[in-house]
């Protein structure tokens, strides 16, 4: 099933788990700037644009799990639909030292029409596969950059996040760093942002849930990808059947 704003894959899948990826392109829409953020094409490839090889660690783990996927299908440069609409991040026009030209220049009414085609579109559907399930547990994969510009480079090859709910995520990061991962306990970000999509669709629901953020030089390229999937399905599936949630 495919909207403008999303694309769910695997939507009859029976499975409990809900996989999410809220930075799974870098389209930008044509009726955005005429298709164009004014940043060169060597920009919208970089992780600013959308989180780099998440959608496929995500089609393969929605596949390994029996799970439906829900993925944007735009650029989190255009709108970030993990961030609430109230974020002062939502619209970002500096990320990463990059200025976006067409952002700088955004007023109210740009906001709104894409709040009101893409954001709230995507997370209607996510709400909709979720309450179709009695018990859904939420996961969300996301890719970070090995560096920011300036900054020492990261060492972690997988970063769990979470906020108050680590019902999940404790034992995660136990069994990753059991495989010999060096694993981000709330690394390389906090877990939590207010009115994000793991606030929205899981802790305000009272949902299990784990936010999983791969490096993404791991992820670059469709077998890195699978391999990930492949790793990573079964430690979910073990992690969820000894929480006894």
């Amino acid at each position: 099933m495919t909207d403008n704003a999303y694309e769910i894959s695997g939507a009859d899948r029976p499975g409990r788990w809900l996989i999410t990826c809220d930075h799974a392109t870098n389209i930008v829409p044509d009726w955005v700037n005429g298709g164009d953020l004014g940043l060169p094409a060597a920009e919208m490839q970089r992780h600013i644009a959308y989180d780099i090889g998440a959608l496929g660690v995500a089609q393969g783990l929605g596949a390994a799990l029996d799970a439906p996927v829900a993925a944007s299908r735009f650029s989190r440069l255009v709108i970030d639909p993990n961030r609430g609409e109230q974020d002062p991040t939502l619209l970002m026009k500096l990320y990463d030292g990059t200025v976006i030209p067409a952002n700088a220049r955004a007023d109210d009414a740009d906001l709104t029409r894409r709040l009101q085609l893409l954001h709230r579109p995507y997370h209607r559907a996510i709400a909709a596969l979720a309450d179709q399930r009695a018990d859904p547990v939420i996961c969300a994969i996301h890719s970070f950059t090995p560096q920011l510009k300036g900054r020492p480079p990261r060492p972690w090859e997988i970063g769990i996040l979470y906020a108050a709910d680590d019902r999940l995520a404790g034992p995660f990061i136990a069994a990753c760093r059991a495989q010999g991962w060096t694993t981000g306990d709330n690394q390389p970000y906090t877990g939590h942002l207010p009115g994000d999509s793991i606030d929205r669709h899981a802790l305000q629901h009272g949902r299990p849930n784990l936010l999983i953020e791969v490096r993404h030089d791991l992820i670059a390229t469709p077998a890195g990808q699978a391999a990930w999937a492949t790793r990573l399905a079964p430690i979910l599936q073990r992690v969820l059947a000894d929480s006894g949630l």
